[in-house]
Formats: C-alpha cells, structure tokens, sequence
C-alpha cells in the first residue's frame, strides 16, 4: 500500500490504475453508476448497484489470473430466487409417483438399468446451485478471451502517458472483465432456471452427479400452456429425464465426451478485436449498453473458422443422437399416454423455435444448438430398433466408434445393413467399384462381365 507522502511516480502501475478506477466510479469520471450496472446485466436498484460496485472492488484486489465465478453463483441464485415458490407435498408426493412409473415403463422401452439414485425434485435456485460448475466451465474459455483482447485494446487505445500503468495492471483488468462477464453469466443462468423442465433439458447432463431431476415449478407452467391433463404432461417428462439420465449414466464416456467437445469449440473461438477497438475509440462511459449488446449478442467473437465449422458439424451430430434416442425411447415408453404425440410435439416446437439450450449457448461461447438433425436422428434409431431391437441398438453407446455418423443420419439403410450383415444391390455395386479401381491403379485392366475365365451361363 502507498504512503500518504508517495509521489505518484513512487507507486506501481496497478495502484495508480486502481485509485484511478476508484475515481471513476465514485462518479468523478462521469461513469453512470446506473449504466454500469446495466452493462453488467443487473437491474437498475441500489441492491444491484452495491453489489456491482462490491464485487469489482473484489476483482480489483484479488490475485491470481483466473475468474472468480463465486459472482455468477450470487447472481444467478439471486434471479431465480425472484418468483420462484417452494415445492410443497402435494407436487412432491405426484411428481415422484410419475418419476416411479416412468422408471417402470423405460424397463420395457431400453437396455439399461435403472438408475441407482432417487431422482431430485428442485427448485429454480436449487438447479442454478447444481448446474454451475457446468456453466462456468462452458463458459470460462470465451470469458478469458474477452477479458484479455479488451485489456489488449484498452492499452492500445490509451494515451501514451497511460499505457504504462494499463499494462502493469493487466492482471486487475482482467479481474474486472471477468467480473463483469461472470454477472452477466450468472443472470442468463439465473433465467434459464425459469424455462428448463428437467436435467436433461438442455441437451447435455449439467449436473455434476448425474441424478435425473425435474423442476415442479416450470413442469407446472409447461403445462399450463398445453390443452392436455397435467398428469400426463408430467409423466412424459418423467420419462424423458429418466431416460437422458439412464443414457449418460450407462455411457459414462459420454458427458466428458460432450463437454471436451464444445470446451474445445470454445477455445477455439477469436475475439474480433477491430470491433472491440471501434466500441473503445467511440466509448460514452455515461451510456454503456452498446458495450453490452455487443458482449450478450456476440458480436464480438469473428465468424467461424474452417477447423470451427467441422467442429461444430460433429458437435451437432452427437447432441442429435443423443436427443434422437432420447425422442425414440420416450415415445416407446409412453405409447400408454393418450396424448403422448401431442406432448412430444410441443416439445419439438419449443425446441426447433430456440428453447433455453440454444439462448444459453449462443449467449456464453457463441454456439447456436439448434437441433437441425433432431428428426433424422429420431427416424434412425426408429429403424435400428426394427432391425436389431432394443439391445442391439443400446449396444452402440458402449464406445464413440460404434455411434452413427452423420452419413447415418442422411441414411440409415447403410447402418442397418451393417448391424445387421445383410447386403444390398447397392453395396455390392460398390464392392466391384472398388475392385476394379484397385485393378485400374495396379495397371491391370478389369475384367469385364463374362470375362472372369469360366463361361457365361446362359
């Protein structure tokens, strides 16, 4: 800490950026403290103000290069405290009775085993709670990347006589950054916990151990908007949690598999940092929402590479299969519900129109989730079942390489032929293709039909 008596020019660069920091957010460098709060996606109150203030006070005097996601935690927890009610008996008591027949049911419809946990019923702040670990860890890659090209920029941008001090505390910059991006992660979260219905809702297992779990609250509003008795709105979402857990808890590769998959998208992503640079040279500290707009809509990250593209391609094959067995196995489970196909429907509308996975994604690493094959993957696991039945097809999730493709998904007839060693026209004239490329390649000429040494029957 500098001595009253220090010079300016005795103190290091981060202390001088730090008082100056505080000056200008005790109102004296004209930064709205309404407007800051509102770049950080806080509402406009003095609880929210304080506690921005608060945790970039944190951010300016903790060490170390990493972010403190204790902040998303606090403000995710705290949105989806607001409106939420507590889980009385009555949807305790009906909601396990749907968890229990929905496991009964599943006995018939798949391969695997029950699950070995009680299924959880939670509350929206209990699922943020649970969830965020998953979220932080989606999330940090683009929030670092953000974090330093805007310390990059700033220094850039800065006059000569202040870039010094702008890179001497680089690390507290990118302190506040993370900060920053840490609140807006923990008020998407904070939302979601209002839509998702069940664990499983977003596509991948967010939470850590696996349990199935549904959310009464939003099970409750999902079927208020449908024109179908809420039990069996309740039981068909009993059996699509119970049916994603079974899977990742049978394929236990397959949540490392799924989350490596789109960390790795995530690293992946370039900040555009000509953008970020035309938002600092035209930068009012009064009005900030156009900083934020371009953070939340993702107007900062560069389109996709080549290498990004592929990755996606694969990505999104994988959450197809996954949410195509999901579909298939459900409705097999619920053929007893009479209005099973209208439920499902609703589901894939909610989805196909951008659901919670796809605003969640798109907001925190810039990928769009859309599930574009999610019909295709359903019509294909269909006719896997049909031609090798239900163990056969649960077979295919004890190791990646025995998963469809996406040629699969475009068709299945390929995949059933192998599953089921029957050959068709059509692979046979591939065969001979092959056999006279090969033939072409050693300078022999392919014999042609007739030709092969014996006579033609005739």
């Amino acid at each position: 800490m500098a001595h009253q008596d220090d010079e300016p020019g005795d103190r290091n660069p981060e202390e001088e950026f730090r008082e100056m920091l505080r000056e200008l957010l005790s109102g004296a460098g004209g930064i709205d403290a309404s407007q800051l709060a509102g770049a950080a996606g806080l509402p406009n109150d003095p609880a929210s103000i304080a506690a921005l203030f608060g945790q970039l006070q944190q951010a300016m005097n903790r060490g170390g290069d990493g972010i403190d996601w204790s902040v998303a935690l606090r403000q995710g927890e705290q949105r989806a405290a607001s409106g939420q009610r507590q889980i009385d008996d009555d949807d305790r008591a009906r909601l396990e009775q749907a968890l229990q027949v929905a496991s009964l049911w599943l006995d018939e419809a798949v391969d695997f085993s029950a699950l070995p946990e009680t299924p959880e019923l939670l509350t929206r702040r209990a699922w943020v709670t649970a969830t965020m670990p998953v979220w932080t860890q989606l999330a940090e890659p683009v929030a670092l990347s953000i974090s330093d090209a805007l310390t990059r920029v700033m220094t850039e941008q800065a006059p000569e006589e202040l870039r010094t001090m702008i890179q001497g505390a680089s690390r507290m910059m990118r302190g506040i950054g993370g900060a920053l991006f840490a609140m807006q992660l923990g008020q998407v979260v904070g939302q979601l916990a209002t839509e998702v219905v069940s664990g499983g809702d977003i596509g991948i297992p967010l939470q850590t151990d696996g349990r199935a779990a549904l959310l009464p609250q939003n099970v409750a509003e999902f079927g208020d908007g449908l024109d179908i008795p809420h039990d069996q709105v309740e039981l068909y979402l009993a059996v699509r949690e119970t049916a994603h857990a079974r899977l990742f808890r049978h394929a236990r590769w397959l949540r490392l598999h799924l989350i490596t998959a789109i960390t790795a998208f995530a690293r992946g992503i370039d900040i555009d940092t000509d953008r970020l640079e035309q938002l600092a040279e035209g930068f009012d500290p009064s009005n900030t929402e156009e900083l934020r707009d371009a953070v939340v809509n993702g107007a900062l990250i560069r389109p996709k590479s080549e290498a990004q593209q592929a990755a996606l391609g694969r990505l999104e094959t994988m959450l197809a299969l996954v949410e195509g067995w999901v579909d298939a196995v459900t409705a097999d489970a619920t053929g007893r519900l009479p209005r099973s196909d209208a439920i499902a429907e609703s589901i894939r509308r909610r989805r196909a129109s951008g659901g919670p996975a796809e605003s969640a994604f798109a907001t925190l690493v810039g990928l769009e989730l859309r599930p574009r094959r999610l019909r295709e993957a359903t019509a294909m696991w269909r006719a896997v079942t049909e031609a090798v039945g239900i163990e056969g097809r649960d077979a295919l999730w004890a190791h990646p390489d025995l998963l469809p493709t996406a040629a699969d998904l475009d068709d299945p007839s390929g995949l059933v032929a192998r599953l089921t060693g029957t050959r068709t026209a059509e692979s046979d004239a591939d065969d001979e293709f092959d056999q006279a490329l090969e033939q072409l390649l050693r300078g022999e000429t392919p014999a042609a039909p007739g030709e092969d040494g014996e006579e033609p029957t005739g």
